[in-house]
């Protein structure tokens, strides 16, 4: 393909997803007009259509499968159309479809070749669920629709990376899920990840599961039997992977530069921090100033980007959502599908 193509899903059209892809069309105006960059909307044309004439944006042409190759550098391609307009910020069966169809289009495409990578904008998993299909959030579907049972959710935040050993599931199911093959698995996943942007050779930690990292054995000893004699043989290969480390100062190290991505346990543990350097907000009104931060799920064979953020439905239909996480997912998404230039990190 002359042209990178992307297929951004619109997730659940009752929440801010048809509004911020509108929005990334705008913000992307240039470097489509440069002619290496293509956009595909997937997902109900009739509420694109209507939201680009409610933002007034003109909207992108609707195409069929058939006319990616020479599809326009922004275009729709529509999933099957809704039975009635969709009432913006309701959870609803058909709109948890809706997102279902756009992420399953998508995902077909992107395996077959003729999309270069997909991006996600928020889906709603009630609303999913409500549609029957059962799965946690996208990751777990993207891992079904590609055959994959051992994917990883990175997040990221400029340079600010995390990657995850467990994520949707009780706390107190982690443990036995952070095995040293899992464990290994999201070290394997980071590094080749982070090759991929160019990084020579990745610095990753492991953070600690428990506090202080087991503190001697006083506060557990998972860190002590599990994790340290695997970052001890990670390291015996060369590999600069570090843990151990305890939780409440690993990600200060992160934000300083000292590593390339960390490993957390589980989902909050990775999440938190992410989302607390990615969300602005207003002190004197308490609402978001701004929403930035990606989620890649790797170990998959397409490339997947997703914003860091739900569907919203409070301000669904307000004009008023941000669409610069789905900048940075739409940005995430070329730099690794460019490729890697093998960079030293000094």
């Amino acid at each position: 393909m002359d042209r990178r193509t992307i297929a951004v899903t619109v997730g659940d059209p009752a929440g801010i997803g048809p509004e911020i892809c509108i929005k990334a069309l705008d913000a992307f105006a240039g470097r489509l007009e440069q002619g290496d960059l293509r956009l595909l909307l997937v997902g109900d044309a009739g509420t694109l259509q209507e939201t680009a004439r409610r933002l007034g944006a003109t909207a992108p042409p609707v195409i069929s499968v058939d006319g990616i190759a020479d599809a326009p550098p922004a275009a729709i391609l529509p999933t099957p159309p809704l039975s009635h307009p969709v009432e913006i910020g309701r959870v609803s069966a058909e709109c948890g479809q809706q997102a279902y169809e756009a992420v399953r289009i998508a995902v077909e495409q992107a395996l077959a070749g003729t999309v270069t990578a997909i991006v996600t904008a928020p889906l709603s998993k009630e609303a999913l669920h409500l549609a029957g299909h059962d799965y946690a959030g996208h990751t777990e579907l993207l891992a079904d629709l590609t055959g994959v049972r051992d994917s990883v959710m990175m997040l990221a935040h400029g340079n600010f990376r995390v990657t995850h050993v467990s994520t949707h599931c009780a706390l107190e199911d982690v443990p036995k899920k952070a095995t040293p093959q899992r464990i290994g698995r999201v070290i394997d996943l980071t590094h080749e990840t982070l090759r991929a942007l160019g990084i020579a050779e990745p610095r990753i930690a492991v953070a600690a599961l428990n506090p202080h990292a087991g503190e001697g054995g006083i506060f557990g000893r998972h860190d002590i039997d599990i994790t340290a004699p695997l970052v001890e043989e990670y390291r015996a290969r060369g590999l600069k992977v570090e843990g151990p480390v305890p939780g409440d100062t690993v990600f200060v190290k992160l934000r300083a530069g000292q590593y390339d991505a960390v490993v957390a346990m589980y989902h909050d543990q990775g999440h938190i921090p992410v989302k607390l350097l990615g969300f602005g907000v207003d002190t004197a009104t308490g609402q978001w100033t701004a929403l930035s931060g990606v989620n890649v799920t790797l170990g998959l064979p397409i490339i997947r980007t997703s914003v860091d953020h739900g569907t919203a439905f409070d301000i669904a239909g307000t004009g008023k959502a941000q669409a610069s996480s789905l900048l940075e997912a739409i940005d995430y998404a070329l730099d690794l599908a460019r490729p890697a230039t093998h960079q030293a990190v000094a």
